[in-house]
């Protein structure tokens, strides 16, 4: 076994490999650029080593530093993790020329999985069942675009050395094939460095299913079974569980044997997923195999019980597979979801900013539990716009499928995040569809339940407003003078006292009455509407809520968090931030600016000007494409007008709230 390993990554990729390292009594190198000289996976590691600056380019995929950071600290061997270098043939083979061992497949096999045309080709040779699509290496675009036609609309673009839902486009019609192949080539350059796609028929209400393979080094190599994919936005993956609801054990079989198939086809060692695209029905056809550890394994460990970080090191140091296909076993069920810094509200555009707060459930980290996060950050930590937007993997497990989801709510209800946008809300109503809850699983959910996902109260305006009304009483009570002239416990000699809070909940605004009875009883009336109140709280940010009369009498208890005149609040029914507004403080100030600019929404770089000074644009139209944390994003018209002037050029670093261009009024 190694004495020492390199971990030629980030985040909690990093920090899960250097946990089961030391468990396993392994030393851990870490690498890092400047930006994460603070980071999670330094701490965790017992030596670091910083290899460039904060731009991934600059740092993590400069496998030539990499190298020689592990010739200077004597590591033995390099773990790549996910993303970045995992899937980087030259790396790979330039770790086997020095001496180190690459814990991954060997660079032939990452070089023929790699590029998606080739590998269909050899996955055709091996038996194992393809979309009709086309695979060829002439990339004229008149060429692609008829064999379009000919496969027929609709048809996905997709990058061939991409993944990870990065240079991919669905294509409805004719007229749309030309800007969307433009878009797939720029977001594949600028990710993999390679231009070139593959057209395939595009499976309508398609299930994702993959399957987890390992092989060693004398040639054997098993499958643990399988996961269900299928919940994506942006062709990325939100929810992932194991086993597939509805896999028969007969289809488990034939899909484990052709991803084994596919596996020793070229000749496979390590981790690695084989992805399918499955139909209703239950025929499926190979997608990509991806040659490395993926993000949600962790629900293959919770249903099997194994660690497949330890699997990688023992195979990657010559041992067999600790198991054999036939002592292979699923126990339980278990579902990952994947919280994200993004809006979902705002196409899922990716956030950035400072974990002002970062509270998880009772879990375990990197271990088989009920509940588990995996993470790379710690409260005040902050998520930056140079590297992927993943917070952590909140992962639950049950006896059955139903235990599991009970297990998801209850966790995600208990995950508590302020300070940026997150999609930990969205994934609650998400695994509350009447689709997913009831196994209805395909590409499309997400769409499909649009009207359930998008645009909901996050938590009764009633419930809200009191929990603000009781964090501030909890603060005042905290801090109040001994003086009892002082205090403002709304105290009377006779009659009532009655307290006014001007709340705003984004455009909203509500006047909320805290009413003080003479003999200590309060109510409060919200928007009009009157009722009992009662609170308890053990802190300023703990509160048990009592509202309502009688039969209709509801205790509910809530978490507040303030950042100055905003506080957050979580409740078992959901989450909601209002804003506390000083009335006298703002009232001197002046009116916002006027809408109608076109601004950065993020930290990026601006790689597409779709018009110029003098142009009359539509609200709308798209009038720029930035690339922000990986991906693409087509910024759009705020209203009609004309452009007076261009105040960036193509391939300029825009900050946040950067404005783009001036808009004129249209004559």
């Amino acid at each position: 076994m190694f004495r020492k390993i390199l971990i030629a990554n980030r985040g909690e990729i990093a920090c899960r490999v250097a946990a089961t390292a030391r468990r396993m009594g392994i030393q851990t190198v870490a690498v890092y650029s400047e930006a994460d000289a603070q980071a999670q996976h330094v701490q965790a590691c017992d030596e670091a080593v910083c290899v460039g600056g904060a731009a991934p380019r600059d740092s993590y995929l400069q496998w030539q530093r990499i190298l020689e950071a592990a010739k200077a600290t004597g590591a033995q061997a390099i773990h790549p993790g996910y993303g970045f270098l995992s899937e980087n043939e030259a790396f790979a083979q330039a770790c086997a020329d020095a001496g180190l061992v690459f814990i991954g497949p060997p660079a032939s096999a990452i070089q023929a999985m790699g590029l998606k045309a080739e590998s269909k080709r050899l996955m055709e040779a091996a038996g194992v069942p393809l979309v009709p699509g086309y695979h060829g290496a002439d990339q004229d675009p008149a060429l692609l675009k008829r064999e379009a036609t000919r496969i027929g609309y609709p048809v996905l673009i997709k990058a061939s050395a991409g993944g990870g839902g990065k240079g991919m486009r669905v294509v409805h019609s004719e007229a749309e094939f030309d800007a969307a192949l433009a878009s797939c080539q720029r977001e594949a350059i600028n990710s993999f460095g390679d231009a070139a796609v593959l057209v395939e028929r595009y499976v309508t209400k398609p299930r994702h299913i993959e399957i987890q393979v390992f092989g060693d080094t004398q040639g054997d190599c098993v499958y643990l079974f399988e996961r269900d994919c299928s919940v994506q936005r942006r062709h990325q993956k939100v929810l992932e569980e194991a086993p597939a609801p509805g896999m028969t054990e007969a289809r488990r079989r034939e899909m484990g044997e052709a991803a084994v198939a596919a596996a020793k086809a070229v000749g496979y060692v390590g981790a690695g997923t084989v992805e399918f695209i499955a139909e209703q029905d239950g025929r499926f056809y190979f997608m990509e195999m991806n040659t490395r550890l993926q993000v949600e394994h962790p629900v293959t460990e919770a249903i099997t019980g194994l660690d497949l970080v330890e699997w990688q090191l023992r195979v990657a140091a010559g041992q067999p597979l600790p198991l054999k296909q036939s002592e292979l076993r699923i126990h339980g069920h278990a579902i990952e979801a994947r919280i994200c810094a993004e809006n979902p509200e705002a196409q899922f555009l990716p956030a950035t900013g400072r974990l002002d707060v970062l509270r998880w459930p009772a879990a375990s980290r990197f271990e088989r539990s009920d509940v588990r996060v995996d993470t790379g950050v710690i409260e005040g930590d902050a998520i930056s716009p140079h590297y992927d937007s993943m917070i952590a993997k909140l992962i639950v497990w049950g006896e059955d499928r139903a235990q599991a989801l009970a297990r998801l709510d209850a966790a995600l209800a208990q995950t508590h995040i302020v300070g940026l946008h997150t999609n930990v809300a969205f994934l609650r109503r998400c695994a509350a569809t009447a689709s997913f809850a009831g196994a209805d699983l395909d590409t499309g959910l997400i769409e499909r339940e649009r009207a359930a996902l998008f645009g909901q109260p996050g938590l009764p305006l009633d419930v809200a407003a009191a929990a603000v009304v009781a964090h501030t009483l909890a603060l005042e009570a905290q801090t109040r003078d001994a003086d009892p002239w002082s205090a403002r416990d709304g105290w009377r000699l006779a009659g009532d006292a009655v307290r006014r809070f001007d709340l705003a909940e984004g455009e909203a605004h509500h006047e909320v009455l805290l009413r003080r009875h003479h003999g200590g009883a309060m109510s409060l009336t919200v928007e009009g509407a009157t009722t009992r109140f009662a609170v308890d709280s053990t802190s300023p940010e703990q509160h048990t809520l009592l509202l309502g009369e009688g039969l209709a009498l509801r205790r509910v208890r809530v978490h507040t968090y303030a950042r100055g005149e905003e506080v957050t609040v979580f409740a078992p029914q959901g989450s909601a931030t209002l804003t506390e507004v000083d009335v006298i403080a703002r009232a001197s100030e002046g009116a916002a600016p006027s809408g109608g600019r076109l601004t950065a929404p993020m930290p990026g770089k601006l790689i597409a000007l779709h018009v110029k000074a003098g142009d009359t644009v539509k609200a709308g139209q798209a009038l720029a494409v930035m690339e922000a944390m990986k991906m693409e994003h087509t910024l759009t018209s705020p209203r009609d007008g004309v452009v007076t002037e261009c105040l960036y050029a193509v391939g300029d670093q825009l900050s946040d709230g950067a404005e783009l261009l001036k808009l004129g009024e249209a004559a």
